[in-house]
Order: C-alpha cells, then sequence, then structure tokens
C-alpha cells in the first residue's frame, strides 16, 4: 500500500510540474475533442429535453465554476488531460452560439452526452441526447462547415487534426441504460451477452474509422467501468460480495472485444494510433480494495440521491453531501469524484498501466 501511495504521490508530483511548464509555454497538442457519455459530459446535456442534467448544486460543489453540467463534484477525467496537455477545457459543443465556432474554440470540444451510448436507441427513455454517431456527425459538420475558416488550407487544417488528441468513454449506457433495463428494452432477449458485445464493437468500430477518414490520429478510447460495482446496481439487484459480477462480466465481454479491434485499427489505418483506456482494472481495484488509494468509502454516493442512493443527485442538497468527497469513490449513484477522476488521468497521461500501448505524453511525441 505504502509503494502505490508513493508512486500516485511522486506521478502527481510530476504533474503539477508538467502543468506549471505547459501553462508558460505552448500546449503539448493543438486540441483536445472529446466524445462519450455522462463520463465525459461538461454541459452539452443542459441543453437537450433530457432528464440526466447535472447544472444544479450539488454537482460541481468542488469545481471553481460551480455547477455546469459536469456529472461529478469538480472535474472530469478530461479536465484533467486538458490541464496536463496545457489546453484550456473543451467546451460543449451545443453551447456554441448557432454552432459557430471561434478562434479561442480551437483548442478543442466536448460533444460527450449523458445517458446516450453507441446504440441509437440507448437512453431513450430518458429524454433526448447524442448518441456517439450524432456526435461524430456534429464533429463533421465543425471539420466541413466551421474550422476551415480558420486554416490557411486544407493541409493546415489536416495538421490541426493529425497532431491533436481524441479521447471517448463511452458503452456503459448501452448496458445500463438498454441491456440491463429489461423494463424498457427488450435487447437482452434479442441478444446473448457476447453476441451484443459483438454488435457494440462492431457499430463502435464503424464510428472509429469514420473518426479516422475525418482527420483523427491520436485516439484513446476507454473501456467500460465495473457496472457492477456502482451503487445503482449493488442497491438494486441481489449480489455476493461488494459487486454485481455478472454485470461486470458484461463490461468485460465489451473491454475483450475491445482491444483487439483497437489494434486492427492502428494496424490498418496508416499514421493512427488508437490507445486502449485500460482503466476497468484500477476501477475495480480501488472498489475492492479502497484504502490502497487513500479512499474511506467505495460503496456510497457522496451526494444524496434519489431512490436511496442508486440515482443521480438531488438538487440543492449539498448541505447533506459527505463533507469529504476526495475520500470517497462514488459521487452519486453512477458516477465517480473528482480525485478518483484524478487518478485515472494522471495514470493515462505518464503512466504505463491504464492507456496503454503508449500513455498520452508518449502519443503527442508520436509523429
Amino acid at each position: 500500500m505504502k509503494k502505490l501511495m508513493i508512486l500516485m504521490m511522486a506521478i502527481l508530483m510530476l504533474h503539477s510540474i508538467a502543468l506549471g511548464e505547459t501553462m508558460n509555454s505552448r500546449p503539448l497538442a493543438p486540441a483536445l475533442y472529446v466524445f462519450g457519455d455522462s463520463l465525459f459530459d461538461s454541459g452539452n446535456n443542459n441543453l437537450l429535453p433530457a432528464l440526466a442534467k447535472a447544472d444544479f448544486l450539488p454537482y460541481g460543489m468542488n469545481f471553481d465554476r460551480g455547477p455546469t453540467g459536469r456529472f461529478t463534484n469538480g472535474k472530469t477525467v478530461v479536465d484533467f488531460i486538458a490541464e496536463f496537455l496545457g489546453l484550456p477545457y473543451s467546451p460543449p459543443y451545443l453551447s456554441l452560439i448557432q454552432r459557430v465556432i471561434h478562434p479561442e474554440q480551437l483548442t478543442g470540444l466536448n460533444f460527450a452526452s449523458g445517458s446516450c451510448g453507441i446504440l441509437p436507441e440507448t437512453g431513450n427513455d430518458l429524454g433526448r441526447c447524442l448518441n456517439f454517431q450524432e456526435q461524430i456527425d456534429f464533429f463533421e459538420t465543425a471539420i466541413e462547415e466551421e474550422l476551415p475558416r480558420h486554416y490557411l488550407n486544407s493541409d493546415d487544417l489536416s495538421n490541426h487534426l493529425a497532431k491533436s488528441i481524441y479521447v471517448i468513454s463511452v458503452g456503459s449506457n448501452d448496458y445500463i441504460n438498454n441491456y440491463l433495463d429489461k423494463k424498457h428494452y427488450d435487447t437482452s432477449k434479442r441478444f446473448s451477452p457476447q453476441s451484443f458485445a459483438k454488435l457494440l464493437i462492431d457499430n463502435l468500430s464503424q464510428q472509429l474509422r469514420r473518426m479516422y477518414y475525418l482527420g483523427a490520429r491520436k485516439v484513446i478510447m476507454f473501456e467500460i467501468g465495473p457496472i457492477g460495482c456502482i451503487p445503482s446496481s449493488t442497491r438494486q439487484f441481489k449480489h455476493n460480495g461488494r459487486c454485481v459480477e455478472e454485470f461486470n462480466e458484461f463490461a468485460v465481454m465489451f473491454n475483450d472485444h475491445l482491444a483487439p479491434m483497437l489494434v486492427n485499427l492502428t494496424s490498418n489505418l496508416q499514421g493512427s494510433s488508437f490507445v486502449l483506456g485500460h482503466a476497468h482494472w484500477l476501477g475495480y481495484d480501488a472498489v475492492t480494495h479502497p484504502s490502497k488509494y487513500d479512499l474511506s468509502d467505495s460503496m456510497n454516493a457522496c451526494c444524496v440521491t434519489w431512490l436511496n442512493g442508486t440515482s443521480g443527485c438531488i438538487p440543492e442538497l449539498g448541505a447533506l453531501a459527505c463533507h469529504n468527497p476526495d475520500k470517497h469513490y462514488f459521487w452519486d449513484g453512477y458516477h465517480l469524484t473528482e480525485t478518483v477522476y484524478r487518478t485515472i488521468a494522471s495514470l493515462c497521461f505518464n503512466g504505463s498501466s491504464v492507456c496503454i500501448p503508449k500513455n498520452i505524453k508518449d502519443l503527442v511525441l508520436q509523429v
């Protein structure tokens, strides 16, 4: 335990030094483009008729801008990655007035949308959200209609896109808000767990190829985390031990298909690097051995949530939230605290156990 804590402290110190250097020099990459679900959403759902929103306290209670639509108490993984790269936070795409990109927004955009997933029907029972294909559609619109106005020629734009970093976290909701939601969806009757995982991977691969042909070259795709360990699962379904292991097995099936798919894309798409965000093990280890990560609670939501700790935070009850969120793993019934996101981002940026076969620091050096 002491060795792990010393390692984490060393990594955080290195990042503090690196952040200080990048803030006083040029960014390590020209832009950070973000895709996915509520783990990365920074405000897109604020502007949609959706039930999944986080634009109220206690969300953002530890964030210097307050509640912005981030589904946590502070910063997300991609916020930390932006800081490490020396970039501003990528603004939510839907917040742009009439979808017009201004010069100060050339450092990245965030297309992520809470409750949505890879499949277009995922999360529909919770209102409007942007599924992964729609996010890539908006990315394509930005590239074809907006970004060219800021570059002298197509080569300059291509260089910008090729050197930028793209981070994705999507797929969890295809289980939570689809396959496992037998009240609203029949997918578990139509697909075995293995065939459903393959369906997701095939759809995901198609969209990742689209990103490549639009100009993306440096892509990090995160695994699905241990969804059987979230309070929404553990408080609603019978299980032995800390987690609903059957649900975790579904995530592992997806992840087992994801890794070789990313290797295949890298091998077949010239000049590309599709990096695996290998974070499932880290999430599971932190839940089952919280003291290793200086956490005291890895079972319960920090904020007061609807439905007995299994859902989102109840608005304006921040005073009743736990007083030490940095010691908690879960912020609400689904999402993690800033302190856990910091650990994931730090190890992905500069470590060797999360983002493989190369971390982000190595990725930005790739020509």
